[in-house]
């Protein structure tokens, strides 16, 4: 049986970030839940789905311990360090080349409720609206000139935050709203990565009450021993968010090694659209040999000076 194909996750050294997260592949997606509606398969839309683990890291790992960590189970992801030395356009041209498959995560304002002392000084105080009109499409520029192209699935970060209703609720979901149609004006598909407790749950909720424009796939963080439950997330319909739109965070902090290289991860199990590459262009060079040589005229008068 063939190996599934890996996929990654990096971020760029700016405050508002793409990330983007490596994953490889392993267990099955598990079946749509009997009853389920008939959403539309993302891949209907042109994106590109990735079935199995993944992992994440703080920095984007170098090439050497992407080839390294092909022997693992996972894929992998970059969380939101402010330096990223290793990512570049070269860098996921490729890890893609190895394997790997990408899952871009951009970082940028948070909800104005959010939790994380660190991420306060991000917290939304502007119109909501506006705000996230403009992170989106400087989401897909950030993606853009990574190397992505149009039809790749771009994720939303919102760290968890509370109270989920009231006022800081509204103004988040407005924000998330806003975000979306503008990745999804430019022809990618948004995403939205957060706690179960807080971001998603309150997506969901909206999903409930008929709010339109919300992000087409959610990844759930809630850590626990019992491993990954993409179909089983309590705040989560279990007829909601299929087929191919759904992504687990299970565990984090965990300490793993493969051919000879150590990295603290998260744990990931992903059944959802990915990034899209483009391929490198051949240089010039490359281009002027595939030419056909032309010999040099011969001057056959002679004599003449």
């Amino acid at each position: 049986m063939p190996r599934p194909a890996p996929l990654a996750r990096r971020c760029l050294p700016a405050l508002i970030a793409v990330i983007v997260t490596l994953l490889t592949g392993a267990a099955p997606a598990p079946p749509l839940p009997s009853g389920a509606p008939a959403l539309a398969d993302p891949r209907a839309q042109g994106a590109h789905v990735h079935q199995g683990l993944a992992f994440d890291t703080c920095l984007t790992p170098p090439l050497s311990t992407m080839r390294a960590w092909r022997a693992s189970p996972y894929g992998g992801r970059g969380r939101g360090c402010p330096r990223q030395p290793h990512l570049t356009a070269g860098w996921l041209r490729q890890v893609h080349a190895m394997g790997w498959r990408v899952l871009p995560v951009y970082v940028g304002t948070q909800s104005p409720c959010v939790q994380a002392p660190y991420k306060r000084r991000y917290r939304l105080t502007g119109d909501p609206v506006q705000t996230g009109a403009r992170e989106g499409e400087d989401a897909v520029l950030r993606a853009q000139r990574l190397g992505m192209r149009e039809g790749s699935a771009l994720y939303l970060d919102i760290e968890s935050f509370a109270p989920v209703d009231g006022v800081c609720g509204r103004r988040t979901l407005d924000f998330v709203r806003a975000w979306s149609a503008a990745v999804r004006e430019r022809g990618w598909l948004p995403g939205m990565y957060s706690s179960a407790e807080s971001g998603v749950a309150m997506i969901e909720q909206a999903r409930r009450d008929g709010v339109s424009g919300l992000p087409e796939v959610v990844w759930f963080a809630r850590w626990h021993d019992r491993g990954p439950a993409l179909e089983a997330e309590p705040v989560l319909a279990r007829r909601a968010w299929w087929p191919h739109r759904r992504i687990h965070q299970y565990a984090g902090e965990v300490t793993e090694k493969y051919g000879g290289v150590e990295l603290t991860v998260d744990r990931n199990a992903v059944d959802a659209p990915v990034a899209i590459v483009r391929a490198a262009r051949a240089p010039v060079w490359e281009e002027l040999r595939k030419e056909p040589r032309k010999e040099p005229r011969k001057d056959l008068r002679r004599g003449r000076r």
